[in-house]
């Protein structure tokens, strides 16, 4: 078992985790996801200690191995690390550089390392290279390559860094497939990838980071089907998202027509749909919302799906609550859900922004 208690990791100008506390159990198969830059190669290059952490623990069946006076190459024997640029050495052959960390480091046989080392190639299907050297292989074949020679250390737990990034596209199958052999072998696994589905079919957890830790942590079914927070649902669903923030009735509402607009055209947005964008905005705020709030802030939040040609503009307030479809004389209510496809509301006192106005367009 791995456990995370508070870690963090600082550089001089970023700090790409930050307070980061999770168990991850023995067996645990997880993805890790999430937008670039969020610390997710920095997670698991601080967990096998390539990067030291500059707060917090990292407990490994119990053991903290942060501990300065802790010698980090005994935990690095339990845990294999694949990395996306490969790092096999050049100048030996494919079976030497499976050899030579079991024989260095384990003290196996010169005989039983080759062994071991014929056996694993076999596994990832390249029987037959073990005299080429990596050069004269393809990206698929050095990563697969790569993988059989973090399993020549029986690691307990394997870390892989984007380990399809740096490959063409023909390539990536033939990765994956390892990979997901790979998660039959009970082994605690923990890999970086963008490629969705390919993170879905494989693990039982899912590691959605965001904002320099782990914003959500869920099964596959919980992450990619109903996620519990709006960073990871605009994620899983690449949804593009525009923000306005309205205090007061002097807004400038020309120009955030404007912003609209180019909002719109950044993202390939349909006439249909954008104009309908404009109409939500203008009615809801201008019309129904300012016109009895006066002065109460309003947030509207524009989120548009190009796999569903689909979008949502929700409206959150706060006050006291104000459901505009209670007034039966509400005549830009009429209008803006007769061209809608869905108008909703709903209230949460518990909420500061407690008013949430809904609307559901489609192509």
């Amino acid at each position: 078992m791995i456990e995370l208690k508070h870690l963090e990791k600082k550089y001089e100008d970023i700090t790409p985790l930050k307070d980061v506390s999770t168990v991850i159990n023995d067996g645990d198969v997880i993805s890790v996801i999430g937008p670039s830059g969020e610390g997710k190669s920095t997670l698991l290059r601080c967990i096998n200690m390539l990067e030291r952490p500059t707060g917090g623990q990292i407990l490994f069946d119990g053991v903290d191995i942060t501990d300065p006076k802790y010698d980090v190459t005994l935990a690095r024997r339990r845990m294999g690390m694949v990395f996306q640029s490969f790092n096999l050495f050049g100048h030996l052959t494919v079976i030497e550089n499976l050899m030579l960390a079991p024989m260095d480091i384990l003290k196996r046989s010169k005989q039983e390392a080759y062994e071991t080392g014929i056996a694993l190639l076999k596994r990832v299907d390249l029987a037959g290279r073990e005299h080429q050297y990596p050069d004269q292989l393809s990206g698929g074949q050095k990563q697969r390559v790569a993988i059989a020679r973090a399993l020549a250390m029986d690691p307990s737990v394997i870390l892989l860094d984007e380990p399809t990034s740096a490959l063409d596209p023909a390539m990536v199958g033939e990765v994956q497939t390892v990979i997901r052999d790979m998660t039959g072998m009970g082994k605690t696994m923990m890999i970086v990838t963008h490629e969705m589905s390919f993170a879905r079919a494989i693990c039982n957890r899912v590691f959605f980071m965001n904002q320099g830790g782990i914003y959500e942590d869920g099964t596959p079914e919980q992450i990619f089907d109903n996620p519990g927070k709006d960073l990871t649902r605009r994620f899983i669903h690449r949804l593009k998202v525009m923000e306005l923030k309205i205090e007061s009735p002097d807004y400038d509402f020309i120009g955030a027509g404007s912003e609209i607009e180019q909002y719109s055209m950044r993202n390939n947005i349909p006439s249909r749909i954008k104009y309908r964008i404009r109409l939500a905005f203008e009615e809801l705020t201008q019309q129904m919302l300012f016109p009895v709030l006066k002065h109460t802030p309003v947030m509207i939040t524009v989120e548009y799906s190009e796999a569903e040609s689909q979008a949502i503009v929700i409206a959150c307030y706060g006050g006291g609550r104000f459901d505009p479809s209670e007034d039966e004389d509400n005549l830009s209510y009429s209008v803006l859900k007769g061209a809608v496809e869905e108008l909703s509301y709903t209230y949460d006192e518990e909420d500061e922004l407690s008013n949430t106005i809904r609307v559901v367009i489609r192509e």
